[in-house]
This record gives structure tokens, C-alpha cells and sequence, in this order.
């Protein structure tokens, strides 16, 4: 074989896996779920009116593009993009938005602790609202109007919902927490029917009661002599008899 020739096959060879690593790291940096339809990312669709901010949305899976974007913010670092975080961000009339999605929401939960007390404990010079919406980690920054900042977070929905394969494991402890939950609902209702009732009963009691003595008031007061004998045959040793 002709130097030329392996020349060409180192060549190709060397071409063939630079396209295979290529198409393998564009495989890893894919969407967990992108829409069947366009194929879009949902993270992005889950943007507030998302269609009017998609020329200057972000999707990446890296902090190094988020620092690019919005700047080189000390929360960004608190962020690990592991095991396949997506993250994307576009800018509002309230702010900048960046929505973290995370893959668990004890990997959200762990982020949300740290980025809580990172918030609290470090003074922010500028305004940063934050919020944790299912698993979604959502912020506005540079939020002048806090007002606005939390009714852009307020248009985000997490639609996501999780539907066993198996056997539920939590099947035991959701049927038990319905039948404490409806036990405890019939208890008080049962409660405030019962206290209902004789509280009505008094009430009814105590008004038809006025009214009996009130008409027998009326009724002694249009006579000389009155007896509430009822019409019975009595000696009239009181002389009230007429």
C-alpha cells in the first residue's frame, strides 16, 4: 500500500471519529424533553409567553453559558449541572428570568436550601427574586419592581407529574392519609351538626317560650279573675271564680 493511500485512510479514519464524538456530545447535551411536535425543549414552553421572548432565550445545560448571559453572579456557582440539569433564561420587562430545572426534586430541594441561605446571608447590590415552583428554580434578576418580578414567577406552571411503573411504594401511606383526613372531616362535621341542632333547638325553645308567656300575659290581663285550672272543676276557697 501506497504512502498516499494510508495517508487518505489515517485521514478518513481520524474524520469518522471526530464525527462520532461530535454527534456524541450534541447526544449529551440533548433536552430530557423536548416537544414531539418542533421539537423544542419543554423547559423553553414552560417560559412565560414564551413565543415573544424566544429570539433572546437561552437553553443550556452549563454555568458557563448562565454567567455569559446574565453576568458572573455568585448564586450561579451554588448551581450543579449534574446528572442532566437543564437551565433557560430570557429577559423580561421585570427582569432577567432563569428557570432551573432539576431532574429529582431532592436534587431541587438540596439546591433551593443553599441558594436560600446564600440569598440571606449575602447582601445582594442588585434586587434578585427567587422562588421554588415543583422542580423548577426560578429567579428574576435585577428585579426593580418586586411586585412584577413575582407576577412573572406567578405564570410559570410546573405540568409534570410522576406515574409509577410498578407498584406504588407510597400507596399505603396516601390511603392512610385519606382515611385519617376524611375520618377527621366527618368527626367535625358530625360535631357541628350535633351543636347545630341544640343550639337551634334552644334558640327555637327560647323564643316560643316568650311568646307562650306573652299570650297568657295578654290573656290574664283581659280578665277580673283568671285561673289556669285549664277548665277544671275547683272549689273556689281563693273567691277567684266569678
Amino acid at each position: 500500500m501506497s504512502n498516499d493511500r494510508v495517508l487518505r485512510l489515517a485521514v478518513l479514519i481520524c474524520s469518522l471519529w471526530a464525527t462520532s464524538f461530535s454527534v456524541f456530545a450534541q447526544t449529551q447535551i440533548k433536552s430530557q424533553e423536548v416537544s414531539e411536535i418542533d421539537g423544542i425543549p419543554v423547559l423553553i414552553k414552560h417560559l412565560p409567553e414564551w413565543e415573544s421572548v424566544r429570539n433572546t432565550t437561552i437553553f443550556t445545560q452549563n454555568t458557563g453559558d448562565l454567567k455569559n448571559a446574565l453576568g458572573d453572579r455568585p448564586v450561579l456557582d451554588l448551581i450543579e449541572f449534574t446528572g442532566g440539569t437543564e437551565a433557560v433564561t430570557a429577559p423580561y420587562s421585570a427582569g432577567k428570568l432563569l428557570i432551573i430545572e432539576f431532574t429529582n426534586p431532592q436534587s431541587s430541594l438540596e439546591a433551593d436550601n443553599r441558594i436560600v441561605r446564600h440569598l440571606a446571608e449575602t447582601p445582594q447590590y442588585q434586587p434578585v427574586v427567587y422562588r421554588r415552583i415543583g422542580n423548577y428554580n426560578a429567579f428574576i434578576f435585577d428585579a426593580a419592581d418586586p411586585a412584577a418580578a413575582n407576577a412573572l414567577l406567578d405564570q410559570i406552571k410546573y405540568q409534570k407529574t410522576v406515574q409509577w411503573l410498578g407498584e406504588d411504594p407510597y400507596l399505603l401511606q396516601r390511603l392512610e392519609r385519606y382515611f385519617v383526613t376524611t375520618t377527621r372531616d366527618i368527626f367535625i362535621s358530625t360535631v357541628i351538626w350535633i351543636v347545630g341542632g341544640i343550639g337551634i333547638a334552644i334558640i327555637t325553645g327560647i323564643i316560643a317560650g316568650f311568646f307562650f308567656f306573652r299570650f297568657r300575659e295578654n290573656k290574664r290581663a283581659t280578665r277580673t279573675a283568671y285561673s289556669d285550672a285549664g277548665g277544671l272543676t275547683r272549689l273556689n276557697l281563693d273567691e277567684l271564680s266569678e
